[in-house]
């Protein structure tokens, strides 16, 4: 089922406003009594109608597209993960994509946080976890052959991979999730919105870190 919010924070927004609203028609209730209340709510609900049925005013953004190409015989591959960047899918998926060129990795793990925690600027508590799983990552990745730098990214997966096509002019954008029905970055349509939005080819890889952990068994 596909998300209708783009993000968390969007949907958190929503969430804020209805509250508010909820609180301005019981407000009016008290006031001025039960027809003050309905007017209120009539004026509210006519003005989010109005807002839904004009839709955005604003153009869709040009596509982000990195700050540079690399030469010929050079590959410059970006991987944006969270929990899966370890996954062994993922791993074969960089092996190959770096297979004849001298290739150049950088790892952004999102700082996933809480709508709470992101409007009240608390994000060191989501910085270290994501620090955490991206030095593990990246010790994974050289067990496996394979060399790469990493930095954490914003907790929005769509403005971490904008931020960093601005610093890392990468050749090709690696997404991993989790598998369909596990993972809120498909939900949320953010394979797809990236594909939309930057100006790289886009691979989408899928790590089931339960089938790994099987396998391991």
């Amino acid at each position: 089922m596909q998300n209708p919010f783009r993000s968390e924070a969007e949907a958190f927004h929503l969430l804020v406003v209805t509250v508010v609203a909820f609180g301005l028609i019981a407000l009016a209730s008290i006031v001025g009594g039960t027809w003050w209340g309905v007017g209120v709510f009539v004026v509210l609900s006519a003005a989010a109608a109005l807002y839904y049925l004009r839709g955005p005013m604003t153009a869709p953004p040009a596509m982000t597209a990195p700050s540079r190409q690399s030469p010929p015989g050079e590959r410059r591959i970006l991987v944006v993960a969270n929990e899966t960047v370890g996954g062994a899918p993922l791993r074969d998926c960089i092996h190959e994509k770096s297979e004849g060129a001298r290739t150049e990795i950088l790892v952004v793990c999102p700082a996933l946080n809480s709508p709470l925690r992101h409007w009240v600027s608390d994000e060191d508590e989501a910085r270290a976890a994501a620090q955490e799983r991206l030095d593990a990552s990246l010790a994974r990745l050289r067990a496996a052959g394979i060399e790469a730098r990493g930095e954490i990214g914003d907790g929005d997966p769509l403005q971490a991979i904008e931020d960093a096509l601005r610093t890392f002019g990468a050749d090709e954008l690696i997404i991993s999730t989790h598998p369909e029905g596990r993972s809120h970055w498909l939900e949320r349509g953010i394979v797809a919105s990236a594909r939309e939005r930057f100006a790289v080819p886009v691979t989408h890889v899928v790590v089931d870190l339960e089938a790994d952990r099987e396998e391991v068994r």
